[in-house]
């Protein structure tokens, strides 16, 4: 037994003696239900403790030998097995672990972050077998805690310190079944109790034209009350055309959560626009948080009750999220943290062995390092996030952005306010991938391109932005050489309205984005067709020279390479054939501007897969854009710092309860309870 821990067993139904300490919940140990077996392995392994091995000395060298993974077969897992969300039967002779990302308890982040120094584990068994515990350190290196036999129904308790995750660490607990399957009744991760009620949360969901996914969590929220026992009202904030109010299936679900659904029909004001009225709503209704949740999404409940318990514990107030997995590939984790970029101004990865888009199914939590390591980061996104209303009282309300780096641009802001944000290890959603999206492409550019100089004009430590100013000025010269002209003219609207200065944010709300979808109706690649047999077929004059696709450029020859491609796109003609007909067509994944760059005219998919539009090369449309990009960039180097303190000033009214409450009554629609 670890000198950091102590355990003991007791015997149903005799009584604790504890010393009088009373102990709260923290996490409880919970299971997929059935119909979701595919996300078996966020919530336990069948297979042996094994994990990461760390070397005990260097080589010849000096230098420290890598850490060796150890991996074992994992076994199928039984859907009769599960027997709830919270109890799970072990076959005879078999082993299962709950070092899983749903179960094993993040011990580093409780550590680091809130006022809990010790946790107790309380495991409820029947039959014969082992529990055994482990943790980890910061390298992800598997370390034995202690070890209870037990057989009949036992209560067995875990005593365990936090003193050793400084920079990392879990604690989880595998079961080994004996002759007879054993049985997990419950298990929980409990802290000292402490005084104050627990907090309470306006729970809101920003929706456009998704009522499947709003009713479906609305029915997973009744299906699981234990998860609304804090939730003061669930407020949905409609800003569709399909409203939601309006489904067959929306007055039985409003009925199942008895009375604590309120929708919010309002004008189509954005991500921003929705989760602001979110946050408004919960200071005006005296809420302790409001926990803001996207709409395409599948929640897991318990999260919920998670992410409000560690909140209550911290030391300060923090901003607390949940992670993104992949709604279409359940195991696979979006990232698990995210900071920004200071010189750059670019979402990144705050550390270099992290990766995106990992796999707990390739790897589980006990064979991958990274994961053990905490990971401090800059913002979470608000697929996932609760914020308490104290740092919105005192920060404001989101910047009126409409979509883009209005979370990002929040947790810098906090962050310089003292108010850190923690991306929690086993809460977590199931979102819509990016990977059938490419919002760089089409209207959101705007968006994009705009938000990210505005939240560098404020936040970014550098002058004149470090690299904002030239990356910005690099992109458009790639839509423009990849014929994606729409978008380019998207950008250059956004500089535009970024040197008109902030007072005209909330103003562009509700009428930037149709101004948008008017202005790229115009031009060829954005006008999609859902069937490519509807354009001419593909022909080019020559076949490629021996044979030879078209191959990106090494880096040592793609500046020269880059400034002959844009010279001879500037000034040669376009094929008289290639008006009436495209020279290719082209794979969403193939769409890389050194690869556009080549032709004059292709039929391009989109990312999502629904259809295809025709790029069509137009070296008069290139000049006159590749002139006032280069008109707006400089302007704006130029104008950095002045603009840089305007924005700054203008921040607190934009930001405002009151500035937000007029931009509220001028588009809210009607309200349903």
């Amino acid at each position: 037994m670890s000198a950091s821990s102590k355990s003991y067993t007791v015997t149903e139904p005799e009584a604790l003696n504890d010393g009088g300490q009373r102990w709260d919940t923290l996490q409880r140990v919970i299971l997929p239900s059935p119909t979701q077996m595919d996300t078996v392995p966020l919530y336990l392994d069948m297979g042996t403790a094994t994990g990461i091995q760390l070397p005990t000395a260097g080589d010849r060298d000096g230098k420290q030998a890598k850490p060796q993974t150890i991996s074992s077969a994992t076994k199928e897992a039984h859907t009769e097995d599960f027997l709830s969300r919270r109890s799970t039967s072990v076959r005879s002779g078999e082993r299962v672990s709950f070092g899983s990302y749903f179960n094993a308890f993040p011990a580093s982040y409780w550590r680091r972050w809130t006022t809990v120094g010790r946790v107790r584990l309380q495991v409820r068994t029947q039959g014969t077998g082992s529990v055994i515990v482990y943790k980890s350190n910061a390298r992800g290196s598997l370390q034995r805690v202690d070890t209870r036999r037990v057989e009949g129904v036992r209560e067995n308790f875990f005593e365990l310190s936090l003193a050793p995750f400084g920079d990392g660490g879990w604690y989880w607990f595998d079961l080994v079944a004996g002759s007879e399957p054993l049985v997990m009744l419950d298990a929980e991760w409990q802290g000292p109790a402490q005084d104050a009620q627990p907090g309470s949360v306006t729970l809101q969901i920003t929706t456009l034209n998704k009522t499947d996914f709003c009713l479906n969590n609305l029915r997973i929220l009744a299906e699981n009350p234990e998860a609304l026992d804090h939730v003061q009202e669930i407020l949905l904030v409609d800003q569709g055309t399909q409203k939601v109010a309006d489904d067959d299936g929306f007055p039985e679900v409003r009925d199942s959560l008895k009375g604590k659904l309120r929708i919010i029909n309002q004008s189509n004001l954005g991500g921003s626009g929705g989760f602001a009225r979110g946050m408004f709503e919960a200071v005006e209704n005296g809420s302790d948080y409001v926990l803001l949740m996207d709409d395409d999404v599948v929640v897991e409940p318990e999260s919920i009750t998670r992410l409000l318990t560690f909140a209550d514990r911290c030391k300060t107030p923090t901003i607390v999220g949940g992670h993104m997995f992949d709604l279409y590939n359940r195991t696979v984790l979006h990232t698990f943290g995210e900071v920004v970029n200071p010189y750059r101004f670019q979402p990144s990865l705050p550390s270099d062995d992290m990766i995106l888009g990992h796999d707990f199914m390739s790897s589980n939590l006990r064979q991958t390092s990274w994961l053990h390591r905490r990971c401090d980061v800059d913002y979470n996104g608000w697929w996932m996030c609760l914020i308490p209303t104290k740092v919105i009282r005192e920060i404001g309300l989101s910047l009126p952005l409409f979509i883009k780096w209005d979370d990002s641009e929040y947790g810098l802001r906090a962050k310089k306010h003292g108010f850190n944000t923690v991306s929690l290890p086993g809460s977590a959603v199931w979102h819509v991938s990016w990977i059938d999206k490419d919002d760089l492409v089409g209207w959101q550019a705007y968006f994009h391109a705009r938000n990210r100089v505005v939240a560098a004009l404020l936040h970014s430590p550098y002058e004149y932005g470090g690299r904002v100013v030239r990356e910005s000025q690099y992109m458009d010269v790639k839509h423009l050489v990849s014929m994606q002209y729409a978008t380019a003219h998207g950008r250059q609207w956004a500089l535009e309205d970024i040197l008109n200065g902030p007072k005209a944010l909330p103003e562009l709300l509700p009428s930037k984005l149709p101004e948008i979808r008017q202005m790229m109706a115009k031009y060829s690649d954005s006008v999609f067709r859902p069937d490519q047999d509807e354009f001419p077929a593909a022909k080019m004059d020559k076949p490629p020279r021996r044979g030879h696709g078209i191959s990106q450029p090494s880096t040592i020859s793609l500046l020269p390479w880059a400034a002959k491609t844009v010279l001879r796109q500037l000034v040669r003609p376009v094929k008289a054939s290639s008006v009436d007909r495209p020279q290719a067509t082209v794979a969403h994944q193939d769409n890389r501007w050194w690869r556009m760059a080549q032709y004059d005219s292709a039929v391009v998919s989109n990312a999502e897969g629904t259809g295809a539009s025709w790029y069509k090369r137009d070296p008069k449309q290139l000049r006159e854009m590749l002139a006032e990009s280069s008109r707006l960039h400089a302007r704006l180097l130029k104008d950095w710092r002045r603009l840089s303190e305007e924005y700054k000033a203008a921040l607190p009214e934009l930001t405002s309860i009151e500035s937000w409450r007029k931009t509220f009554e001028q588009h809210t629609q009607n309200e349903i309870k």
